[in-house]
């Protein structure tokens, strides 16, 4: 019979950081920094053999924590349970946090916060933040959102995103846009840079110098930009902007497509 096969070796992104790190930590045991060693060896391709005569240890110690490893995971490096206090809060809490989360609010709240959700657990605001960490939890954080009525919306998603992804021969396609009442700004005391021990700062009061409107189009396939600043925002000064779209050498060149993105 020929000698086993060593076990494969593989890493996430993850585990090779912590593995790295332990190779790295300053007052880290040796011998944990030694399997650390053999391991991502292991993951590099190495043989048992290669990674002994690499490291100056004994082809038994490489296989033994290599196969350690494959088992148990970074557990497996350790000769007793990992170090840290023991984890104080169950699987089953932590599915129930996770509802409460998702699912209820706090009386007289709006939304969860850690040491609300804390005192209704009975935990510490430490282990609900590792908690919300953990499952990418975020109650404090909302964003806004819009559906549209119009029934013919799919069709119309259609048919835009066919236009991008795949254009007519020998066409520009173009994303038009506007953004009217653009605020020219200024500060009404000068900006005080940034010094040892202390930030920059800035007056919160401004003056108003006008406002403008900007016009832009997104020539979708080169990701270039045709942009344009007008006084008002009408029909007019729209109309302008498609003509100053089609201008050479862009109407040359090929035959534009373009649509006004709806807000």
């Amino acid at each position: 019979m020929g000698k086993a096969r060593a076990v494969a070796i593989e890493l996430n992104d993850v585990v090779r950081r912590e593995l790295t790190a332990l190779t790295r930590k300053h007052g880290a045991p040796q011998a944990l920094a030694e399997r650390a060693r053999i391991v991502l060896a292991a993951a590099g391709g190495l043989k048992n053999k290669e990674i002994a005569s690499k490291l100056g240890i004994c082809t038994h110690t490489v296989g033994t924590w290599r196969n350690r490893f494959a088992d148990r995971g970074m557990d497996g490096l350790y000769d007793e349970p990992r170090p840290g206090a023991p984890r104080e809060i169950g699987d089953d809490e932590i599915a129930s946090t996770i509802r409460k989360t998702l699912e209820t609010r706090p009386k007289g709240g709006t939304h969860w916060s850690l040491r609300s959700m804390a005192k209704e657990i009975g935990h510490a605001p430490s282990t609900v933040h590792r908690i919300w960490r953990a499952f990418g939890l975020q109650p404090h954080r909302v964003e806004t959102f819009k559906l549209s009525t119009d029934p013919l919306f799919v069709e119309k998603v259609r048919d835009i995103v066919g236009l991008y992804l795949s254009p007519p021969e020998r066409a520009i396609v173009l994303c038009v846009d506007e953004k009217s009442q653009v605020q020219a700004l200024d500060r009404t005391q000068p900006l005080l840079p940034m010094r040892p021990g202390q930030v920059e700062r800035r007056t919160h009061d401004y003056k108003r110098h006008g406002t403008t409107s900007l016009f832009a189009a997104l020539d979708v396939k080169a990701g270039t930009i045709v942009g344009k600043c007008m006084a008002r925002h009408r029909a007019s000064e729209f109309r302008k902007f498609l003509d100053e779209i089609e201008r050479p050498p862009i109407s040359h060149a090929a035959p534009v497509l373009w649509r006004k993105r709806h807000k």
